[in-house]
């Protein structure tokens, strides 16, 4: 579990990056006399309390003993009882190697720790991470890495030796490689961007598991332009689903999470007069917002996220539907898609559902449709809702007509003009309300103030 890394003499040290983070003048250490290479304290963040310790990555190769250990174990179980976030960042080849089993236990007793707390968990990956310190990230809630940071269980040399693969580390577990499977959810420029952007994140995040403590910031008013401006006129072009969530949040802020990760769902933060969302939406521009395994999953992970945090729902459907094959089925697509299902099925939080332009089978079902527990169904007066698509719907069911010569399209107009339209799913209760885009916001913002009576 260990490995020893060369420390680049630009990479800051533990305490600056403490100080990066935290207000000015306002982190106070604890346990120092301890030391072991890591650096632990609280202070204020834009006024706000938070927790958090560092790693000397240049101390004994940044490898953790017990008492390095058993500090980090502290500081996150110090913010679980004080109820207050705990930042993290570690700097580590893994476990000392001189202590053996001692610095084992020392990662139980982290991990443990990091799997009882009710707090939000944020770690800053800023340089080498392995073995055990690769794990305790990703035990975490959010994984901000610099571009020159990597994450792996087993190194490049010990992988040669016994695979005979030669790679380096920055193609094995480097901020581009964990920033495509999701493990990391937001990619820095470098320790400073970092820290702003572990500051901004917090913004968005309550003091513990059910929405306690949620920041306070003031309701701001959207940009003004009309989302549904944003949709192309045909059907059959693409558009960029995040610049219509801009239009419907406070100052067209929108923090996106794992950008590069199952790039056909988007999802990240905003706010609807001054109240934290959770935005999870289609993204036509990539496989035409169709749903995978890939996308299930980030979903699955958002929406339990979400949840956990007390932090209300926007979902943006609009999708053909799961995208077919055997590479989906092979990659464990009925899984991906049972565990998005559930996390909307379980999920407390309010939570708002918008069809745009289209939303298809199991994929309607699956992005948080009416009988799966939205506490709103909306919808665009031009949206489609349906089991399948017009053309494949009369290929099955008006298969015999069209073999003797029938003329498929026209009969898939006639199928779309009368089973698709939103208004036939409204009509029958499906949906609860066709309102017009520049409407949208205000209802959501409507669903939020009753939640909070």
């Amino acid at each position: 579990m260990s490995a020893v890394f060369d420390v680049a003499p630009d990479h800051l040290a533990a305490r600056a990056r403490l100080e990066l983070l935290f207000d000015p003048g306002t982190f106070r250490p604890i346990r120092t006399a301890v030391g072991d290479g890591v650096l632990s304290g609280s202070g204020r963040v834009q006024g706000r309390a938070v927790v958090a310790w560092a790693q000397d990555g240049a101390f004994k190769g940044g490898s953790l003993g017990s008492a390095g250990g058993d500090t980090i174990a502290r500081t996150i179980a110090r913010a679980d009882a004080m109820g207050v976030p705990v930042v993290g960042f570690p700097h580590s080849g893994g476990a000392r190697l001189q202590e053996g089993a001692a610095a084992l236990a020392a990662y139980g007793a982290i991990f443990r720790a990091q799997a009882q707390a009710t707090v939000p968990m944020i770690s800053v990956v800023s340089g080498p991470c392995a073995g055990g310190a690769a794990y305790s990230p990703a035990l975490g809630d959010f994984v901000i890495m610099t571009t020159e940071a990597f994450m792996f269980l087993t190194g490049p040399k010990i992988i040669e030796r016994v695979t005979r693969e030669v790679i380096s580390s920055a193609d094995l577990g480097g901020a581009k490689v964990h920033g495509a499977n999701g493990v990391a959810h937001m990619v820095a420029r470098d320790d400073v961007e970092a820290a702003e952007m572990t500051r901004q994140l917090l913004t968005y995040l309550p003091d513990r598991v059910g929405g306690q403590g949620a920041p306070l910031v003031p309701p701001a008013d959207a940009p003004g332009e009309d989302p549904g401006d944003v949709l192309p006129e045909s059907r059959r072009k693409v558009y960029d689903v995040r610049e219509l969530a801009a239009r419907m949040l406070d100052r067209g802020d929108f923090l996106e999470l794992s950008p590069k990760w199952a790039r056909n769902l988007v999802v990240g933060f905003g706010r609807v007069e001054g109240r934290a969302v959770g935005v999870i939406a289609n993204q036509a521009k990539h496989l035409g917002g169709c749903l995978d395994a890939a996308a299930a999953e980030k979903g699955a992970w958002f929406v339990d996220m979400c949840d956990r945090f007390g932090i209300p729902l926007v979902v943006l459907s609009d999708t053909p539907g799961f995208l077919p094959g055997a590479k989906q089925e092979a990659a464990a697509v009925l899984r991906h898609g049972a565990s998005l299902l559930r996390a909307f099925g379980r999920a407390t939080v309010p939570r708002v559902t918008i069809t745009l332009r289209q939303a298809y089978g199991g994929a309607h079902i699956v992005m948080n449709s009416r009988d799966l527990g939205a506490t709103l169904t909306l919808a665009w007066p031009d949206a489609y809702i349906g089991v399948m698509g017009a053309r494949q719907a009369v290929e099955l069911v008006r298969r015999r007509e069209i073999e003797a010569g029938a003329d498929a399209a026209a009969l898939a107009d006639a199928y779309e003009a009368e089973h698709l339209p939103v208004r036939v799913a409204a009509a029958a209760g499906f949906v609860d309300e066709i309102v017009s885009p520049s409407e949208t916001r205000d209802r959501i913002a409507h669903v939020l103030e009753l939640a909070k009576t």
